[in-house]
């Protein structure tokens, strides 16, 4: 087991359901061979627990799927995490699905950006370092500056959003630049103000390295919760057959001991 600090983190989510319907939650860390976990969800509607079956998902993600009537849910999530996971295989399948455009990160439409901003820049830390100094000069951290809707071409537009917003539009440009890139859904130990956090991922040397432009948390304290090629596929919440409303949210991820130093040169895994 890799020596790093315990780690706990957690969510704990209110909604009204309004009618009959299905939830499927991303809130659970993922899989972490190398790792202990000690871990509890509870997920109840107008006081009474509901059933919450887990499916496996891409990278190692565990959604929780709800079946809820109308009333007040709320799920509390709390984690334990002892050491740090193995780093995961890296496959053929991988690499091609992360080459592609997706629904939020178009990287179809910012070759020309791309090439024209960092053709010259060496591959590997080099060009992570860059397009991540790029995007975080580039772009102003504003809280509900963005909707659910806005890609990485509205984010440049714009030059502002969230951590979603920063993450997708470096994977475009590293995509748009032929390097594998992804999204992954992670709680943040030190990211103030506390939140779901959302970080890109580059594969370089045979491996997956954090690239995170906000630069709001130390990239080596991070726990995985879920892996995709964007938001789409690492919401922490999706319903689906019904209307409900969020009415309260609290996440919380802290380490034992000091944070540890951010090096923004350095080459990191989520572990």
């Amino acid at each position: 087991m890799n020596a790093k600090p315990r780690r706990s983190v957690g969510a704990r989510l209110v909604l009204q359901a309004h009618q009959p319907l299905e939830m499927v939650l991303q809130v659970a860390v993922s899989g972490m061979d190398g790792a202990r976990v000690e871990e509890d969800l509870v997920v109840t509607c107008d006081g009474e627990p509901v059933k919450a079956p887990e499916v496996g998902m891409a990278g190692g993600g565990r959604a929780h799927v709800l079946a809820v009537d109308p009333g007040r849910v709320v799920v509390e999530y709390a984690a334990t995490v002892h050491g740090a996971a193995d780093a995961p295989a890296v496959t053929d399948a991988d690499r091609f699905t992360f080459l592609r455009p997706s629904r939020y990160a178009e990287s179809d439409r910012l070759i020309a950006v791309a090439h024209a901003e960092f053709d010259g820049v060496g591959p590997g830390p080099e060009l992570l370092a860059a397009v991540s100094s790029w995007v975080g000069t580039r772009l102003s951290y504003v809280p509900g500056s963005s909707g659910p809707t806005d890609g990485a071409v509205e984010t440049l537009l714009r030059r502002q959003g969230v951590c979603r917003d920063y993450a997708h539009l470096v994977i475009a440009l590293l995509r748009a630049l032929d390097i594998p890139a992804r999204q992954a859904a992670v709680y943040a130990p030190g990211l103030h103000p506390m939140d779901f956090h959302a970080v890109a991922e580059a594969l370089i040397g045979g491996a997956w390295r954090v690239v995170d432009a906000t630069l709001l948390a130390p990239r080596s304290s991070l726990v995985r919760i879920a892996t995709g090629r964007d938001a789409a596929d690492t919401a922490f919440l999706s319903t689906y057959g019904g209307a409900a409303e969020l009415t309260g949210i609290e996440v919380t991820a802290v380490t034992d001991g000091p944070l540890p130093a951010e090096d923004v040169t350095a080459l990191v895994s989520i572990g």
